[in-house]
């Protein structure tokens, strides 16, 4: 809420924990959170605005009802009250012509408006100024700025040769205005786009880099309003005040420093305590964060976005735009100022997955381009909060099409085998063709995106790693899906490319047959899909396994094919599995396959129990997806 009205509250409930505080709308067209916010500060009782986090203005003291940096004539009307107790800490005002219509608006760009005229104006408040009533002086002024140097509304024609743009949507006014400032070469900025966010910056070297003139655009340049003409004997006592000033300062800090001296190691004992437990709470955050900017300087093509413009574009993570939860967190649709498109995946304070996961993940598939691989465009951190930004995909994922009984009658042979190609062409890309060499390690219907012409991208790259020539490495964190990882990654935590092969493998039985890989398939049949069709194979009824949906439109030797390729990577030695370059072949190339596939991996001989399970299991509408697990095999 940007608007304080009579008997309203700023403060804190001690009870509930409550504030309440006012927040300034982002822009004038943009109602979210924006920049400000009016506070009330209990402990020297005054009013704060604060810009980002940071206090830009204090009213100052209350003395006879009136605040010290607040226009007497915004104050006229006004009757203040203060609560201070166990229960509340508080601020209020009345009108005392009870005017139906007085309220407190604050700005998009920090000021404060009140009947006709302002109650604060923060907008004034940046940089050297601290003359104008209750601005509060910036701490890190660079040293190219001068006292006197403020941002003055121009109207004309600007020189665009030399600019800089700043496309992202969460800067506004004021964040144009901060950026401008704390960069030397900057000289004059205005906004980008007709809604106010954005920023070009325009970094002059002269005035002659621009005209005035009415009829052109409104841009903000830095000049220096402290003429130079002030009389010289003002120096002849400024000097010896200052050194007075100086003289008397050293000794009082001398005074008080010997009079605290037996305080100093108890403090610094604890402000090492301090330090330390916040370092170990925002270490991982720090790294993620310098990590991302080291990215970004050299040249990843990736774009860190500020957590208001995703809020923006995900209408506040609304549950109307929300497209699915897998095990990363939920991800939902989002709309650009620029009309695109984009996935935005948002790591759950509960998930598996943490920085690590995060931070993998974005340094991995910056590297990758290929049409069967998802586009990462950016990300986000904010405080916990860790955001993935992804190209959108129209058809959501394989998962959602291939278990469910309707929506998969959509996914004909034909589909279903172009989409059978296309992952198989973007797992050779990872394991041979790209400049990292990657191991997915998480293969899965979920993470199998399609796009607007059902062609399918790999995603969630959080588990993947890069290896090396030797192609086989080891971890003590086993982290995957059931029902698609490979027995030596589930048992030694051994992988390779061939774990991502039998990955493909049993992805592949999933799409012939619509069916999860483990389900209970018919009496007297084995409890997973691999051991089925594995015994349909040795029966020589392996087109049974089809889905039925598929049944008017599938070709039988292309089925054939990708089961007998299935049953090829699903083997139990990796040795014996065949690489995706030789998958690749073996789907493209009509030629007969030469080698049989052996006992695969976790044939299970089970019997099911017929009074309990029946063929009806086949096919169900539930979208449940199987959990990513992680099991830990160090040593106790």
């Amino acid at each position: 809420m940007d608007t304080l009205i009579p008997t309203m509250k700023l403060g804190v409930n001690h009870k509930t924990g409550h504030h309440w505080l006012l927040v300034s709308y982002f822009t004038k067209t943009l109602f979210i959170p924006g920049a400000f916010s009016l506070e009330w500060e209990p402990v020297e009782q005054e009013l704060i605005i604060k810009r980002r986090g940071k206090v830009c203005w204090k009213s100052g003291k209350l003395r006879n009802n009136k605040f010290e940096h607040i226009p007497e004539d915004a104050q006229g009307v006004l009757k203040y009250s203060i609560v201070s107790n166990g229960d509340e800490d508080t601020f209020s005002f009345t009108s005392t012509n009870e005017d139906p219509d007085l309220q407190w608006t604050l700005t998009e760009i920090g000021q404060i408006s009140g009947g006709e005229g302002y109650v604060a104006r923060a907008d004034l408040c940046y940089g050297y100024n601290n003359t104008d009533g209750g601005c509060q002086r910036w701490q890190d002024i660079p040293k190219c700025r001068n006292p006197g140097d403020v941002f003055q509304k121009m109207t004309g024609f600007v020189n665009y040769q030399n600019v800089t743009f700043e496309g992202n949507i969460s800067y506004s006014y004021s964040d144009c205005e901060a950026s401008c400032w704390s960069n030397c070469d900057c000289s004059a900025f205005r906004k980008l786009y007709p809604n106010g966010t954005g920023c070009v910056f325009f970094h002059w070297s002269s005035a002659e880099s621009y005209t005035s003139d009415s009829t052109g655009i409104s841009f903000y340049l830095l000049v220096n309003m402290l003429t130079h003409h002030k009389s010289t004997k003002k120096w002849t006592w400024i000097g010896p005040v200052a050194a007075t000033a100086l003289l008397a300062m050293c000794l009082f800090t001398i005074c008080l420093a010997l009079k605290k001296r037996k305080f100093v190691f108890q403090e610094k004992k604890r402000q090492r305590m301090v330090m330390k437990m916040v370092h170990l709470a925002t270490c991982s955050r720090s790294s993620a964060m310098e990590d991302i900017e080291v990215d970004l300087k050299t040249g990843s093509g990736l774009k860190l976005f500020n957590y208001t413009s995703v809020m923006v574009a995900t209408n506040g993570f609304s549950s109307e735009n929300k497209l699915g939860q897998g095990g990363f967190g939920p991800v939902y649709k989002g709309i650009l100022p620029t009309g695109q498109e984009i996935a935005v995946k948002r790591l759950a304070k509960t998930s598996g997955q943490g920085i690590v996961e995060f931070k993998n993940e974005l340094t991995l598939i910056c590297e990758l381009q290929h049409m069967n691989l998802v586009q990462l465009l950016g990300c986000c951190i904010d405080e916990e909060e860790r955001i993935l930004i992804y190209e959108y995909l129209h058809n959501k994922s394989l998962d959602f099409y291939l278990f469910d009984c309707t929506r998969g009658k959509l996914l004909d042979w034909k589909k279903r085998f172009k989409i059978i190609e296309g992952i198989s062409q973007g797992l050779l890309y990872l394991h041979k063709y790209s400049r990292l060499k990657i191991i997915h390690r998480d293969l899965k219907a979920s993470n199998i995106l399609l796009d607007k012409n059902m062609n399918p991208k790999i995603s969630d790259f959080g588990m993947a790693r890069i290896f090396t020539q030797e192609s086989v490495s080891n971890t003590n964190r086993i982290v995957g899906t059931h029902g698609y990882m490979s027995p030596e990654y589930m048992m030694e935590g051994v992988f390779s490319t061939k774990s991502d092969v039998y990955s493909f493998g049993v992805l592949l039985l999933e799409i012939v047959s619509g069916r999860r890989s483990l389900g209970c398939y018919g009496d007297d049949r084995p409890l997973n899909l691999i051991g089925h069709t594995w015994e349909l194979w040795k029966d020589g009824a392996s087109l049974e396994l089809v889905d039925s949906s598929t049944k008017e439109s599938f070709d039988p030797d292309e089925v054939q094919r990708c089961i007998h390729i299935g049953l090829l990577c699903v083997q139990h030695y990796a040795d014996d599995r065949p690489t995706m370059f030789d998958i690749v072949s073996m789907l493209t190339n009509k030629s007969a396959i030469v080698s049989l596939p052996e006992r695969p991996a976790f044939y299970v001989g089970r019997k099911i129990i017929h009074d309990q399970l029946s063929s009806k299991d086949f096919c169900t509408n539930s979208t449940v997806e199987i959990t990513t697990s992680t099991i830990d095999m160090t040593d106790s």
